[in-house]
């Protein structure tokens, strides 16, 4: 039976996938095709009610301001220029874990495969996050950076930090900053950490390292089997074979 699939697929993803995503499960691991729309009714009919959030596109919005900027709006968001490794987006959430603990994630996206190719997770907000997520971007593409490559943020300190942005030029990346106050300029990011949160199970464990051992295990599930509507039903790695290829 189809909901006996759609069911399977949605207890093994721990209720956290929806019909776009089953979609694409069933065909590129089960070689089923369905019609999304009979997917998301037989969901509803059985009440597999995904657990994630509800996407609120207008929360914490600011109006777009032409305040100085430390670093020119490059990308007018146009993250996808269906080059790899061209678009670098980075940027930092936090994570509370166990009884009121906090840590932070620093993470590198490539704005054409959607693929998160460094990151860091530091229970400190120093300097010392972004230098060591630099260092393991470097590291990810073995010192061969696009010529025209571009590292886009907002405007927080760390990204207008003197050594920051000397550490960012000595890479031979161009640097590029969201205009302040303004989530969409960054939003690609924005819309990683929101399925990060949704996916990891890091709440309820109590130590660093196992939270450590959680975001790599999801970072690598995102990036190796998520399949993206946006990405032609591919994961990021394929997505990023597939235009290498093309």
């Amino acid at each position: 039976m189809d909901i006996e699939l759609i069911r399977k697929i949605f207890i093994c993803k721990k209720e956290k996938v929806g019909a776009l995503q089953i979609k694409m499960i069933m065909e590129n691991d089960y070689l089923s095709v369905m019609n999304h729309k009979k997917i998301r009714r037989l969901m509803a009919k059985y009440n597999l009610e995904t657990k994630v959030r509800i996407a609120n596109p207008y929360r914490k919005m600011a109006k777009a301001t032409q305040e100085h900027r430390t670093c020119p709006n490059l990308l007018n968001r146009e993250f996808n220029q269906e080059e790899p490794g061209k678009v670098l987006l980075t940027d930092i959430t936090y994570l509370y874990f166990g009884k009121g603990q906090k840590a932070y994630l620093s993470c590198v996206k490539d704005g054409a495969t959607k693929e998160i190719v460094a990151y860091h997770l530091s229970t400190s907000l120093e300097m010392d996050i972004v230098y060591k997520t630099l260092k393991k971007l470097k590291q990810a593409v073995g010192d061969h950076f696009h010529p025209e490559a571009i590292l886009h943020s907002d405007q927080g300190f760390h990204y207008t930090h003197p050594l920051f942005q000397s550490k960012v030029k000595k890479l031979g990346l161009t640097q590029s900053m969201s205009r302040k106050g303004n989530c969409w300029d960054n939003a690609p990011m924005e819309s990683f950490f929101g399925h990060f949160k949704d996916l990891a199970e890091y709440k309820s464990l109590d130590n660093l390292k196992d939270v450590r051992k959680e975001v790599h295990r999801v970072i690598e599930e995102y990036n190796q089997h998520r399949y993206q509507w946006g990405l032609n039903k591919m994961t990021p790695e394929q997505y990023r074979s597939h235009l290498l290829a093309a």
